[in-house]
């Protein structure tokens, strides 16, 4: 098993998509990227930490490599928006790569030129790559948050369209049945 970590937005938006991915054995929200030990949600929220709303992805690579979770990453969320994902405005939504080791931040540059050499979005692409330093976990109440809130407002009108997108356009790539 493999770990990617990736921030693109909210924390549970990502979390929705890579937990019904093939290969996908766990996703946990988080925090990585900033310069405060053990940080909470609401001091990153604040924007006193530096952090990133990250997940950490645990991934079978003999099932689902690491530049195809990279392909969905960068399908799903804005990777054009600094320090933005909708209305989610703060450093906090910035879109990064963390990497575990020089092979994956390889194939990230390569993925990231790939993508913006197809033009599949309108502007230049923002994502940060940088090595990871330490993840922090973050509070249980964000665990697999929209399969526990699917009708909240947020889930509803910014979760549940990311999800769709994703089912859509990488039906493949789907576990039988939904996610774990």
């Amino acid at each position: 098993m493999e770990k990617a970590t990736l921030g693109g937005g909210c924390f549970w938006c990502l979390e929705a998509v890579f937990r019904d991915m093939v290969g996908v054995a766990s996703v946990q929200s988080g925090y990585a990227g900033g310069h405060v030990a053990n940080p909470t949600y609401e001091e990153v929220c604040a924007k006193r930490t530096g952090h990133a709303e990250v997940v950490q992805i645990t991934f079978d690579p003999g099932q689902v490599a690491f530049a195809d979770l990279l392909k969905v990453f960068f399908t799903i969320h804005d990777p054009t928006t600094k320090d933005r994902q909708g209305a989610d405005i703060g450093p906090q939504y910035r879109s990064i790569i963390l990497t575990h080791d020089a092979d994956q931040a390889a194939t990230a540059k390569a993925v990231m030129a790939e993508i913006a050499a197809a033009e599949l979005w309108p502007r230049p692409i923002v994502t940060e790559i940088e090595p990871l330093t330490i993840f922090w976990q973050a509070e249980p109440e964000h665990d697999n948050y929209f399969a526990r809130n699917p009708w909240s407002g947020y889930c509803q009108a910014v979760i549940a369209p990311k999800l769709a997108k994703f089912r859509k356009s990488f039906a493949s790539a789907l576990k039988p049945q939904g996610g774990n």
